[in-house]
């Protein structure tokens, strides 16, 4: 039996749409369903203990946080940052990662999973996107492999495990080191296995958008001896002992090598330690919710969900940023940016786009971050490496055929189904908008896509 708000969905289809006049398919007030993270009184006592103890640089939460993470994800070893950005960094340095090195990672993807090779000397290369994961495509990275090849930076891009089977077993054949980055896709199944447990190193980010958010931090975590030891010797001084097992790190006792220091700060982790607790029943609440929308949505033309099939073992985490893929043609051409701005006058919310390709950015073509007198990106290579404007063309036309949803973080099937109300309604009803389309305007291909207000990334 159709619930009321199903059936009044029906009701709408036929409806004038929002920008023209008609009454908004979304009624309700979205409340507390977007609201994200999740903050109790539990944490905050949490916080306030490291707080009034004046132990907010001190590490013995942070080493707690440390050992139920790694038990969570299942590794054996697992190292706190101060962010994503410098855990990412610090796994670089961990697999060896330096001067003249070369790094393939896809060019759709977040600045800080790669640009930190700039600072130990390397570069990256960037590689094409498959068009549904909008992950690593593993059939465009062996051409790209060179004798200055290290390692491959693996991204499961806004929740979606990337082809693991594929991208391993090249790395294994090539010699090649594979780093994870997990800051979309926390917890993210790929054929039933945590994706980070792949590669040799994985690290991640769990700012407060993050879907395991802390604040600001981020988290480093591997099953090899010497690679932890290596990220200790990077950055975390308060754990450089003589202890360390690696033998030719113990001389350097003392003083971290990267001279930074890296380690979580303490309300950060004791906020993740109980953010981590709730996590998995958390996250199973907003994979029901987001699964349920988009099979609402089945069959609808023009948008089809960007998740994992219902029997590949793969799940998408705490499905962060989500995404839906937008398909034009089935809609006489309409523009991704008419569709949206129709969907969020209906109250729903349609975020056009998504990121700039990294290899448009002039930060990977032109600037000279060190002074050494040429562009940072071919300071320390055997060859000059340039991916000028049309070398991906996949990277640099998905901006007009992906679009971001909100997460709904709790499954509240009303409210859902005005949403899913809000899409089918448009998309029934594109005629309306063909007429007034202008195209897509530049903001689609913009480093700043700016966002709507009700929804935070």
């Amino acid at each position: 039996m159709k619930s009321k708000s199903a059936e009044a969905a029906n009701t709408t289809n036929q409806s004038s749409l929002a920008i023209r006049g008609g009454a908004p398919a979304v009624k309700s007030d979205p409340g507390d369903n977007f609201t994200w993270p999740i903050i109790t009184r539990e944490d905050e006592n949490a916080a306030l203990d490291v707080i009034r103890r004046g132990a907010m640089s001190d590490i013995d939460v942070t080493l707690k946080f440390e050992e139920e993470f790694a038990r969570w994800q299942g590794c054996t070893y697992a190292l706190g940052y101060n962010n994503g950005t410098g855990a990412v960094q610090a796994a670089m340095f961990s697999i060896k990662i330096g001067a003249g090195d070369e790094v393939i990672c896809p060019s759709l993807n977040f600045w800080a999973s790669v640009i930190q090779c700039y600072s130990l000397g390397a570069t990256p290369v960037f590689a094409e996107v498959d068009p549904y994961t909008l992950c690593l495509d593993p059939k465009d990275i062996e051409h790209r492999i060179t004798g200055d090849t290290k390692a491959i930076v693996v991204n499961h891009n806004y929740g979606h495990p990337a082809d693991m089977d594929a991208i391993i077993a090249i790395a294994e054949r090539r010699h090649l080191k594979v780093l994870e980055d997990v800051s979309h896709a926390h917890g993210a199944l790929y054929k039933g296995r945590k994706v980070g447990s792949f590669g040799d190193v994985a690290a991640a980010s769990m700012m407060s958008k993050k879907s395991l958010a802390t604040g600001e931090a981020g988290m480093l975590w591997t099953e090899d001896r010497e690679i932890y030891d290596r990220a200790i010797a990077w950055g975390h001084y308060n754990l450089f002992s003589p202890d360390i097992e690696t033998a030719d790190l113990k001389k350097f006792f003392g003083i971290p090598l990267g001279g930074v220091k890296g380690r979580t700060h303490q309300v950060s982790s004791a906020m993740g330690r109980v953010q981590l607790k709730h996590y998995d029943k958390r996250t199973e609440e907003i994979q029901k919710a987001i699964n349920y929308f988009w099979d609402l949505l089945d069959g609808v033309p023009g948008i089809k969900p960007h998740r994992t099939s219902k029997d590949s073992g793969n799940t998408m985490g705490g499905w962060y940023w989500p995404r839906g893929h937008y398909r034009s043609e089935e809609l006489e051409g309409l523009s991704l940016s008419a569709f949206a701005n129709a969907v969020n006058a209906e109250g729903a919310i349609c975020d056009p786009g998504c990121n700039l390709p990294l290899h448009l950015h002039p930060v990977f073509s032109e600037a000279d971050i060190y002074g050494h007198g040429k562009p940072t990106r071919n300071a320390h290579t055997s060859r000059v490496i340039d991916q000028p404007p049309g070398s991906l063309p996949v990277s640099e036309g998905i901006g007009e055929k992906v679009f971001g949803v909100p997460r709904f973080n709790y499954f509240k099937k009303d409210f859902i189904e005005e949403y899913a109300a809000a899409y089918r309604k448009v998309a029934n009803n594109y005629r309306e908008l063909l007429a007034g389309d202008k195209g897509n305007p530049g903001y689609l291909t913009r480093w700043d896509i700016p966002k709507p207000t009700t929804w935070s990334a």
